[in-house]
């Protein structure tokens, strides 16, 4: 399964790193990624695949959200296709 995780909040330090050691830790595989900072506040949206994820969908969510918690940020997963139906214009 795939899914978008979004990232966003005022800039700091080790953002990416924190995120990224997470995914790796639990063999989630980032497909693709993109970041931005606009003045002060920080964006960035990843695609990952969660077939060899050590962690449910529900234990990853909560990691990160913990992640984003600890450094100020919103940070939220959705699966790929909900998320696509969420954007369908």
């Amino acid at each position: 399964m795939r899914a978008i995780i979004t990232v966003t909040g005022k800039d700091t330090t080790g953002i990416i790193a924190r995120v990224c050691t997470c995914l790796a830790e639990n063999d989630v595989n980032i497909l693709d990624i993109s970041q931005t900072v606009m003045q002060e506040f920080f964006t960035m949206a990843m695609l990952v695949e969660l077939e060899k994820s050590k962690l449910g969908f529900s234990e990853l969510s909560d990691a990160l959200a913990a992640i984003g918690e600890s450094m100020g940020l919103v940070v939220r997963i959705q699966r790929e296709d909900i998320f696509t139906r969420m954007h369908r214009v």
